[in-house]
């Protein structure tokens, strides 16, 4: 991706909030997890933008993200609780795009992918 103005800015917010003081990966997992967590406004609309082997999700599929799944799943990837008809399931935020025009929703799910 090239490095234009709005990447820097990203790149900026990243390193200067979100792992300013993260020394090793989970304490940089830890300072995604509670970026997004106060960053995201849930409930959200999101459709999923693609297939990944371990979620049951479809392209194109519409979910509601009731909010962070529990920090000790969140290492590798930030998962998000989606409503779903027999019980909620917690889903990798990297497959989801919120649908709504919250900018903060739009501006934290877009770092995270950025990452």
């Amino acid at each position: 991706m090239p490095r234009t103005k709005s990447n820097r800015t990203r790149e900026q917010r990243i390193e200067m909030e979100i792992v300013v003081d993260a020394y090793n990966s989970d304490e940089r997992a830890m300072g995604w997890y509670y970026y997004l967590e106060e960053k995201l406004g849930i409930p959200f609309q999101a459709r999923v933008r693609h297939e990944l082997p371990m979620s049951p999700l479809t392209l194109g599929d519409e979910v509601e993200v009731l909010g962070m799944a529990p920090d000790e799943v969140c290492s590798a990837d930030m998962y998000v609780w989606v409503r779903q008809p027999k019980r909620n399931l917690a889903v990798p935020l990297s497959q989801l795009a919120p649908l709504g025009n919250d900018q903060t929703i739009n501006e934290a799910v877009a770092d995270w992918h950025y990452w």
